[in-house]
This record gives C-alpha cells, structure tokens and sequence, in this order.
C-alpha cells in the first residue's frame, strides 16, 4: 500500500468514526512508592499526622494574628499574584477564542463605488451616464468541518495551556505565603539574635571598664585590657550585619504585601510571638502529585503537547471546508436586491496536501518530540516534588536535634549563671568573673534563636513541599475560572 493510499484510508476511518486526530492524553500514573523516604522521621514537640491533608490557610498554625493578616494583605495586593491572575484570563479567552473556528465564519460588506469609463472604451448600447454610480453589498459564509479533529486538538491543547496557567496561579500563592512566612521568621530570629548580641556588647563594655581599673591599680597587665578591647569590638561587629539583614527582610516583607518601602510595616515580629506547629499533616506519596501546583502544571502542559501532536497529524490530512455568498449589485442603494442585481454561490473544497518540502512531516515530529520533552519535564517535577518533602522531613530531624542542644546548653549556662550570683553575693567570686558567666549565657541565646528560627522555617519548607492546601479552596478555584 502506498502512503497516499494510506493516508486516505486512515482518513476514511477517522471520519467514520469520529475521532480527533493524533494521541488522546492519558495522565500519568503517581508513582510506586509508599514513603518518602526509608526511614519515618522522628521528631521531638511535633508529630506527624500520615494522610492527612494541609489546610490551605496552613499559616495559621504558628498562631500569630499578625501574620495571618500580613499573608492575607500579601495575597490580595502583591503584583505577581494580579500577573498571574491576567495570564490565566489570557489563557482562558485565547481558548474560547479558538472555539470559534466550530462554527461557520459570517461577514458582511457593502461597496460603494462611483467611477468613469472611458469613451473609447465605452459601448454607445451602454448608458449614457458617465460617470455612474455602483452600490455592491455582500454577505460571505465560510465552514471548514472539523473532519478530523484538527481544530479539537487545538482547542484541547489551549484548555491545558489554560489548565497550566491556573495551577501557576496556586504555585504562585503558595509561593508568596511561604515567603512571607519565612521572611517574618527570619525577622523574628534576627531581633533575637540581636538582643542578645546587645547585652553580650553591654557585658564586654562593663568587663573592659574593669580591665582597665585593674590595669591602673597595676593588677592586670596592659595585654588583658587590650585582649578585652578586641572582644568588645569583635561583639560589636557582628551587630550591623544583622541589622542589616533586619532591615533588608522588613523591606522585603513591605514588598512582598505589594507595598513601596517607604511605607512603614504595622506588623512586627519575634520568636515569643509565634508557636510552633505541633501536628504537621503529611500527606501520602500517592497524593502528592495531586496536591504540588508544580506539578499538575507540569502535566497539564504535557497534555497541551500531545493535543498538538494531533493537530500537526490533522494538517497532513484532507483539508474541508464551505463557503457560500449572497449579494446585490446595483447603481442605487434601493435596488440593491430587486431582480436582475442580486446573485449567490456556493462552494465546497477539498485540499489535500501532497507535496511541502517535508514541512509538515517535520512538524509532527517536532510536535512528537515536544510531548516527549514536556514529560520528561512532568517526571522532573515529580522527582523534585518527592525530594523537596524527603529534604523538609531530615531537616525537621535534624532542626529538632539541634535545637534540644541548644536549649540544654542555654539551661546550663542559665544554671552557671545562678550559681555564680549566688557566689559573688557570699563574696566567693569577683564581678568580673560573673560578667564572664553571663556573657556565656547570652551567648547560648543567640544559638538558641538560631535554632528555634531554622525549626520553624524548615517546617513552612515541609508545608510547601506539600502542596500547601491549595486543592481545598474550591471557591477561589472556581473564582478563577470564570
């Protein structure tokens, strides 16, 4: 059998049975695995919930009220989130564009002419008028029958193009919660930090002014005192970058909630004001290519492409289309329809493309390969997906070792502290060396800080990682879609 003779007889049986061109798309299965990793995680003060889902306003579990306000006020008026917004309607209306080839194509025009013929041109049986006037109106229908489903694989793969744009829309809300929650952390754990580094400066100013008394009694040599300086200032140094960090997150945190930064942010935060999340929901593997937007935008695009290796298929085969027209041509506009100047045609075509230089054979497979690659793209985002949980679960393992060191080195250095207060009031120990103990103590807070701060934003990376909750607000979904 020859390809012609093929290809009519592949055309033959599309059109009696009426299906479209090309792949129909069949998603992907999640995959096989039953844990995210070998081992169940094991975490002290929180404990997780398998197969439970995370509630979309996830953030509401560190029960601060200023910043559940701060990522609603972030949700409604941060720019990405309106451009992402206009991307999906740009998607949705391009789509119910397409829809319009469906059905037949209706124009109408009118034509008024006014010219002059040529005498030496002009028959002496014509009109003595000259020159005239000419009135052409006409109406025009044009049908191309989708025989073969080009045009449905082409709305097809614009509704996924829409479908990706509305799971980016929920990637980016997620986005943009996470990162407010994380900055107003990393706010918090700085104003910590610094407090501490503070009263550390303070203690090394008082131990200086000390070294220096003792040093004029000639009781401590001039290397103490100059020992004592290069620790104060040491204390002192690592103050401004973490101001400056203070600052730079308060600014982030004014433009993330779609401020300018000379406004000022009512909302202010410190690690007493937030409580960590004790239950954490953690949702079976099975489900979360259900629950990551990545990851259903990933595999709406892949159902885009295959609805385009259709379309490039559809374009190899005969082509159909009507077109039909009704007009009236006459030199006033009132006799435009009377007898003798109205006329009419109708048409039917078929094209069928036999020779292009391989253009078209070229297409499908560069439509093939595409599908290929937006797969390959899709199985990526899954493998990412699994990571991004596997690696929030061994942080929280390890946030929570850490942080049980730290709080045991900040208990014993705060049991030292009493001791040593203790003795300096029977007169056991001088003040400096009290000085010296309390600076230890201040010093096991900023470890503290650090690791209460790096607990709580490991554990919005597992909410994230999670999808966030984004399939549980049904009204904002079906908001979007209209």
């Amino acid at each position: 059998m020859t390809t012609r003779s093929l290809r009519a007889a592949c055309a033959i049986g599309l059109l009696l049975s009426g299906c479209a061109a090309g792949p129909d798309f069949q998603r992907p299965e999640a995959p096989p695995v039953q844990a995210y990793r070998p081992t169940p995680p094991l975490v002290e003060d929180q404990h997780f919930i398998n197969g439970a889902a995370v509630s979309f306003q996830w953030w509401e579990s560190y029960h601060s009220p200023a910043l559940n306000a701060l990522v609603q006020r972030a949700l409604l008026t941060n720019p990405n989130i309106e451009v992402a917004r206009a991307a999906l309607l740009v998607a949705q209306e391009t789509a119910a564009a397409q829809r319009g080839a469906f059905w037949p194509q209706v124009s109408a025009s009118l034509t008024p002419t006014r010219q002059k013929i040529a005498d030496s041109l002009s028959s002496p049986l014509n009109s003595p008028v000259n020159p005239f006037s000419l009135h052409t109106a006409l109406v025009t229908v044009g049908y191309a029958p989708d025989i073969f489903g080009g045009t449905r694989r082409q709305v097809e793969s614009l509704d996924a193009q829409a479908e990706s744009q509305r799971f980016e829309l929920e990637a980016g809300r997620l986005s943009l919660a996470a990162n407010v929650v994380a900055a107003a952390i990393q706010e918090a754990s700085a104003r910590g930090q610094i407090a501490a580094l503070e009263k550390i400066v303070a203690i090394d100013e008082e131990i200086l002014a000390l070294t220096r008394r003792q040093h004029a009694l000639g009781a401590l040599a001039e290397a103490g005192v100059v020992a004592q300086e290069a620790a104060l200032a040491q204390a002192r140094a690592a103050i401004p970058p973490l101001r400056k960090q203070l600052a730079q997150t308060r600014d982030l945190l004014i433009g993330l909630s779609g401020a300018l930064p000379d406004k000022e942010l009512a909302e202010r935060f410190d690690l007493d004001h937030l409580k960590l999340p004790e239950e954490l929901p953690l949702s079976l593997p099975s489900v979360l290519v259900e629950q990551r937007p990545d990851v259903r935008a990933a595999e709406a695009l892949a159902h885009s492409a295959s609805a385009q290796v259709g379309v490039a298929f559809a374009s190899m085969l005969p082509q159909f289309s009507i077109n039909a027209s009704l007009g009236g041509i006459a030199e006033r506009m009132g006799a435009l329809f009377k007898v003798g100047g109205s006329f009419w045609s109708l048409a039917g075509t078929v094209a069928q493309p036999i020779f292009a230089g391989g253009a078209l054979t070229h297409r499908k497979a560069a439509a093939e390969a595409a599908y290929a690659q937006a797969m390959a793209q899709y199985r990526s985002t899954v493998i990412v997906a699994f990571q991004n949980v596997a690696d929030a679960l061994h942080a929280l393992e390890q946030d929570a070792d850490a942080l049980r060191e730290a709080t045991n080195a900040e208990r014993a250095a705060a049991h030292s502290l009493a001791i040593s207060r203790r003795q300096v009031e029977l007169g056991d120990i001088s003040h400096l060396a009290l000085l010296n103990v309390e600076q230890a103590y201040q010093q096991t807070l900023v470890a503290s800080v650090q690791a209460r701060a790096s607990r709580y934003a490991d554990t919005v990376a597992l909410f994230q990682a999670l999808g966030g909750g984004w399939s549980h607000r049904d009204a904002s979904i079906s908001e979007d879609r209209q």
